[in-house]
């Protein structure tokens, strides 16, 4: 058992503790309480301990794309999708993986301990798993989480984060999205080539509304954990509406185009069914209305520096939260973002809004996180019975009326910070 102690304890699920201390055994949490009720084995100084990050959309096999396609203005989204495209036709399998891997370790460095990763074909399963790496995986997965006592509670880390991989599927042909469909779930299966792990989970992903048949994409929504982008850009809007615009030219240029596939109202995708079983991420939204109705168990991820470099409007985040949808936070792909830091991405958010909570900001980068990745029993906050995965972070040598902002209004980099990941230091 070992007792740290900081400046600041953020649990998350309480209010912030002045030199808190959090206590942990193995790879759990069993305390987190105010200043004076342990004697800390282990104090940080002048730092915050905050719940590991929780980046909750990212696409890690197009890390190689820094810098490479500048986002455009909203109008011409289209010319950007064709850059992104252009580029993964020229990427070789090789460097997918090298890409992959830098982008993990750039995450690593920067504090996230869990991550949504959207992924082609299960490419980044050996980077995350552990398994190119040679990490031992322990025992086998199983199609759900394990419930009450795992199977894997003996088993060793498996990997040096936690990961919910969303299978992209694309395409809008119904008969090859069901064979897609097939292949996913074999090779996911126990005996498949990527099977569940302790800290890896499966979910799907039809890409976007413009990109696979809507009606095959509502089905698997209804039914699945799932990720969708949507509402991106005003043209998707259009398509939606009138099935016209530079949708249309974009995939009649690829030879896919497809009228019959397209739904005529996004709303479709927003159905509140009483027996809807499992969270939906939406990804973006950047161009919904702040009525727009959801379901109880739907997440919008809002990636905000993706979403200024494209410059759009303003996003609805702040009229979401308040009708009660949750929102959380994601960094996008290095093909419009500039690094893959979710802090930086709170930082952001914290610059461009400053009458913004604070206390709601770092939830969205930590326990709105998890709980969209359907991980937040086991992380997300520091609380009793939650593994052992924290942030300690370098705070500047001043007070703030809010504490929060003495790291939302810092810009220490990710190199200065030390993650803790299942009771092992990283």
């Amino acid at each position: 058992m070992h007792t740290v102690s900081a400046r600041f304890v953020f649990p998350v699920a309480g209010p912030p503790l002045p030199n808190g201390t959090v206590t942990y055994d193995g790879n759990l949490i069993v305390a987190v309480e105010p200043v004076g009720t342990r004697t800390p084995d282990e104090h940080f100084g002048n730092a915050a301990i905050l719940p590991g990050f929780v980046n909750a959309h990212t696409h890690l096999d197009l890390t190689g794309a820094r810098g490479k396609i500048p986002p455009t203005d909203p109008d011409h989204f289209t010319d950007w999708l064709r850059g992104v495209i252009a580029y993964r036709r020229e990427c070789t399998p090789e460097q997918v993986q090298q890409d992959i891997e830098d982008g993990l370790s750039e995450m690593l460095e920067s504090g996230t301990t869990l991550v949504g990763d959207i992924t082609s074909g299960g490419t980044s399963y050996d980077a995350l798993s552990g398994k190119a790496g040679g990490v031992n995986q322990g025992k086998a997965g199983g199609h759900r989480p394990p419930v009450g006592q795992s199977q894997w509670d003996d088993a060793p880390p498996l990997s040096r984060i936690r990961a919910v991989l969303f299978w992209e599927l694309i395409g809008l042909d119904f008969e090859k999205l069901q064979a897609a469909w097939k292949a996913w779930n074999e090779l996911t299966d126990d005996s498949g080539r990527f099977p569940w792990t302790r800290d890896i989970r499966w979910a799907v992903s039809p890409h976007a509304p413009y990109s696979v048949h809507n009606i095959w994409a509502i089905r698997c929504m209804l039914r699945h954990h799932s990720a969708i982008h949507f509402a991106e850009s005003p043209a998707e809007i259009e398509l939606l509406r009138s099935k016209t615009g530079p949708f249309v030219a974009f995939l009649e240029e690829l030879r896919v185009w497809n009228a019959k596939a397209i739904c005529n109202n996004k709303n479709l995708f927003l159905f509140d069914q009483y027996f809807l079983s499992t969270s939906r991420l939406f990804i973006h939204c950047n161009y919904l209305a702040p009525d727009t109705p959801f379901s109880w168990r739907d997440h919008v991820v809002y990636c905000p520096r993706t979403h200024a470099a494209f410059g759009h409007p303003p996003h609805p985040f702040r009229e979401f939260l308040a009708r009660g949808v949750r929102v959380c936070l994601g960094t996008d792909s290095l093909a419009s973002n500039p690094d893959l830091d979710i802090m930086a991405e709170a930082r952001f958010v914290r610059s461009r809004y400053p009458d913004f909570s604070g206390d709601q900001l770092l939830k969205m980068i930590t326990l709105s996180g998890a709980e969209a990745l359907g991980w937040a029993d086991e992380c997300g906050s520091l609380e009793p019975g939650k593994s052992a995965d924290f942030v300690v972070l370098p705070l500047p040598d001043r007070e703030e009326a809010d504490p929060h902002d003495l790291f939302l209004k810092d810009d220490s980099p990710p190199a200065s910070r030390r993650t803790l990941f299942r009771g092992q230091w990283r």
